[in-house]
């Protein structure tokens, strides 16, 4: 789908054409020269909104970081409210969203590895400077959500907690994706 324009001399930032627009492919910030700057739409304009390509890859980048996120989240949560009933609400909230937060950046660190064929390593530093950000705005939409509709109590046996996990897995969803879609249309970002 995408071809190869040409390599900047001064940095080592690949141009990628499409018919209608040039991206870089980098992963890592970079500086490029004036010579290596590629024209791309403004970012109030719709045309830097609508672009079909970028949309898809970033429906997937966010799923796979949103499956990531609530799986260590909500595990992590029922297993504090289950062991440590006492456990202050807001404690617990603040655990489950760390435990989220490393589930995921340890599913993208994996993926990462196996389709980039990188050491761990570079995987690792790959998924915190793609998503950290995406990570925490998905985890607090989540939580926010999920403690508005039930306190954030994790009760498996009452059909309206399940209904509540899918309104804040929506949310969590939902809220990064115009940041995933920026960073991977204005800054090239995304490894996935």
């Amino acid at each position: 789908m995408y071809h190869i324009f040409h390599t900047c001399k001064k940095s080592s930032t690949l141009l990628l054409l499409t018919p209608k627009r040039v991206f870089t492919s980098s992963c890592h910030a970079e500086k490029s020269s004036k010579s290596c700057k590629a024209a791309k739409p403004s970012m109030v304009t719709l045309d830097f909104w609508s672009d079909k390509t970028t949309w898809q890859r970033t429906r997937i980048n966010t799923l796979r970081c949103l499956v990531g996120c609530t799986a260590g989240d909500f595990s992590t949560m029922w297993y504090l409210q289950s062991a440590y009933p006492s456990m202050p609400a807001l404690t617990c909230t603040a655990m489950s969203m760390v435990a989220g937060i490393t589930t995921s950046l340890a599913l993208e660190t994996v993926l990462l590895q196996r389709s980039m064929k990188v050491p761990y390593t570079a995987a690792f530093k790959t998924a915190m400077g793609m998503s950290f950000v995406s990570m925490l705005a998905m985890e607090t939409a989540e939580n926010v959500v999920d403690w508005h509709l039930t306190g954030g109590q994790v009760m498996l046996q009452d059909p309206k907690f399940w209904l509540a996990a899918a309104a804040s897995a929506a949310a969590g969803y939902i809220v990064p994706l115009p940041y995933n879609y920026w960073r991977l249309r204005a800054l090239g970002k995304a490894c996935h």
